[in-house]
């Protein structure tokens, strides 16, 4: 299976405020949004309508854009929305997230609390799994940044052997 990484605009029902975010799931991520399960920016401004995304093979190059996209102006960021969904219309069930979905998420996350509340143990044992996520994750956003490394050394090496092509080529 082909792995993907995405960057998404959320928006709130009045369209006035915007999160970008990047995730390895897009459908599980928009429903965890519409979930409400994370109190973080997009909760705070009720911003759970998935307006524009992009699709990526790489997460690095996901994060960059993400990066990129948060030093905009707003005008541009409405402009990229504008051209991708003109009426700004919610974008979640086409990919895929329904009702269903959001509420089983809603459901695993309140019994995902009340099990933590209950046992100190199970606390500890959720946070170490959150850190072997955290860990894979930053292992492979490693290996990755290593490969787009090599890329770009055996493309420099090969730039300066054309450079050094074409002037000898012009020297004779």
């Amino acid at each position: 299976m082909k792995e993907q990484s995405y960057i998404y605009f959320l928006s709130n029902t009045y369209n006035n405020v915007l999160y970008i975010g990047v995730t390895n799931d897009i459908v599980r991520r928009t429903a965890e949004h519409k979930a409400k399960i994370n109190k973080g920016f997009a909760y705070k401004y009720n911003c759970d309508k998935l307006v524009y995304y992009e699709i990526f093979t790489l997460m690095t190059t996901a994060i960059s854009r993400e990066k990129q996209l948060k030093n905009w102006k707003r005008e541009w960021k409405n402009k990229l929305v504008n051209d991708f969904n003109l009426e700004w219309k919610d974008l979640s069930e086409e990919i895929g997230v329904t009702n269903e979905m959001i509420e089983a998420i809603k459901t695993m996350y309140d019994r995902h609390a009340e099990l933590v509340s209950a046992s100190p143990c199970y606390q500890e044992i959720a946070g170490q799994a959150r850190n072997d996520v955290h860990y894979q994750a930053e292992q492979k956003a490693s290996e990755e940044y290593e490969e787009f490394n090599k890329t770009q050394k055996l493309i420099s090496d090969f730039d300066k052997e054309v450079k050094k092509l074409q002037q000898g080529g012009t020297q004779q």
